[in-house]
């Protein structure tokens, strides 16, 4: 570093008086139910996301919405998410997060309870945008308060309980939803997070402390960069989600999503330069542990990928419905509420949450090894080992990369100023978010592209006319029969399902490409080695 820079690192005494002279009179006087309060919105956020992925077919299928259409709809709320994210750090900043988060709880809980009845395509788009818009307040500021308002003896078991809801309702979403669409009506989608979300507001009401009314600034704050910034990272989200279906660069739509994100962005990026905010802390993220915490949480998101892609696609393949893949993905929930306070318990007695990083993310590692075992015989009993594994590499990963995250907020001095807070906050809500999608599109493109190589081989050698081709097509239209408008129809769907290779022998249960493959689990335990690697070198 030159002779003539200045590096700011605040010393330990300095952090404390800082944090103490800043929020004495915001320390919650009921932390544990502002620590209920803020990780329930965690935790319905993530569960309304996976509640819309899995229950799309039944909701397109019961407003008459083709596929393409569908596709958006996701896609919107997923959006809505990105927009209100860095946009949080302004609303924060002016209003607190008490308020925020009752108006926008309030909101988000009428409009799921009317969105089934959204019988409109526009209307549906419009509702669940701003369903998302809503919600996507409560993961920014479920950081700031766990760092302004929670004293820090409560933070292990904010992180446990953060853990529980969030990994959990990842977990669970495809055994509730199975029973939800087969007891009561695939409404209930929207209606289990409606019903939730008012619960949250009483816990905010009382465990969250009034905001002291901000300070005049002397200039006010920029509206116009976060408006820019906001809907520049929303719209590259949304075309990298639609990449795959609309095939990339070769689509006028994706170039167009595309093109304009990245013209906000340049356009937030002058505004900037110009102006500068007053609410917006950027040069406060320039610490090396702070980028390397993000890319470790980009990483982390990767991992994901088991129980909410790879298994739930292996099984639903090959005709398995939601309450038949639900029983496999929730042996990864069975075991984090005692290893998530067993964490929270050796972070109480010192314990390096690197360790613990490290340690989860080995345990996914193994796990993800035995699934390269896979083969087509397999049910969902064949995964509980797995996945039971899974879960505990999960919660001890999971909470060790945000312990990781909210000791470096605590050691690099963002208790001083709100404004670090805030952005700290924002900053690693963007990522989460990029990291999930990045981790989904190169799941789903792996998953196109060794689906038509498979494909192709399968059918080099299938011959028309040939007695064995035929009498397999005679199979599979008599099997489709049941579930197709005519004789016709069945017939057309069992000659596009049994392109086979017939002179081989393959039998009809292997007709379909199973998406999990050894060489796809072998790339995902190297990653985890590789985030593994970079999270010991921590300093």
């Amino acid at each position: 570093m030159a002779a003539s820079s200045i590096t700011v690192r605040p010393s330990p005494t300095a952090i404390a008086r800082a944090a103490a002279a800043a929020m004495p009179a915001e320390v919650s006087r009921k932390p544990l139910l502002g620590i209920l309060g803020v990780v329930t919105g965690a935790g319905v956020v993530t569960l309304t996301s996976r509640m819309i992925s899995l229950g799309m077919p039944d909701f397109r299928g019961l407003h008459g919405f083709g596929y393409d259409e569908s596709a958006w709809i996701s896609s919107a709320f997923d959006a809505g998410l990105m927009f209100i994210g860095p946009f949080t750090v302004y609303l924060g900043g002016l209003m607190g997060p008490r308020r925020i988060l009752l108006t926008a709880a309030a909101l988000f809980t009428v409009l799921l309870i009317f969105l089934p009845f959204a019988n409109s395509y526009s209307l549906a788009i419009a509702m669940v945008f701003l369903s998302g818009l809503t919600s996507g307040t409560f993961y920014p500021l479920t950081l700031t308060f766990a760092l302004r308002n929670i004293p820090l003896r409560y933070l292990p078991y904010t992180l446990a309980l953060y853990a529980t809801f969030v990994d959990g309702a990842v977990n669970i979403a495809p055994s509730l939803y199975g029973w939800y669409r087969e007891h009561l009506s695939s409404n209930w989608m929207f209606w289990n997070s409606a019903l939730i979300t008012p619960l949250m507001m009483i816990c905010i009401y009382y465990g969250i402390p009034k905001a002291n009314a901000p300070k005049k600034p002397g200039e006010a704050p920029s509206f116009a960069g976060f408006l820019y910034a906001s809907a520049g990272l929303a719209m590259l989200l949304v075309a990298c989600e639609q990449g795959e279906r609309l095939d990339w660069w070769r689509s006028g739509v994706f170039n167009a999503w595309f093109a304009s994100g990245a013209f906000l962005l340049l356009c937030a990026l002058v505004r900037r330069l110009r102006g500068p905010n007053s609410l917006v802390a950027l040069p406060y993220l320039l610490r090396w542990n702070t980028v390397l915490l993000g890319l470790l949480l980009f990483g982390f998101r990767f991992t994901l990928c088991t129980t909410i892609i790879l298994v739930p696609q292996a099984l639903a393949i090959r005709g398995f419905e939601p309450e038949q893949i639900g029983p496999a993905i929730l042996w990864s929930a069975v075991p984090l509420i005692p290893l998530a306070f067993t964490a929270a318990l050796l972070l109480l007695r010192k314990f390096d949450p690197r360790l613990l990083l490290a340690i989860g993310l080995a345990c996914t590692a193994f796990a993800a090894w035995l699934n390269s075992q896979y083969s087509s015989t397999w049910a969902a009993e064949n995964f509980y080992r797995t996945e039971l594994l899974t879960g505990v590499g999960q919660a001890f990963a999971f909470i060790g990369l945000v312990g990781c995250i909210v000791l470096q907020a605590i050691f690099a001095g963002a208790l001083a100023k709100p404004e670090w807070v805030l952005t700290f906050s924002a900053f690693f809500h963007t990522i989460r978010i990029f990291g999930g999608t990045a981790g989904a599109i190169y799941m789903g493109h792996f998953v196109a592209q060794r689906e038509k190589l498979h494909s192709n081989l399968l059918g080099l050698h299938v011959s028309s006319g040939d007695w064995l081709t035929n009498q397999n097509i005679h199979g599979m239209t008599a099997g489709l029969y049941a579930k197709s408008s005519g004789l016709v129809a069945a017939g057309a769907r069992g000659r596009s399902d049994c392109s086979t290779d017939a002179s081989a022998g393959i039998q009809p249960e292997h007709y379909r490409w199973i998406p999990v493959d050894r060489l796809e689990l072998h790339m995902r335990v190297g990653a985890c080695r590789s985030v593994a690697q970079v999270a010991l070198e921590l300093r």
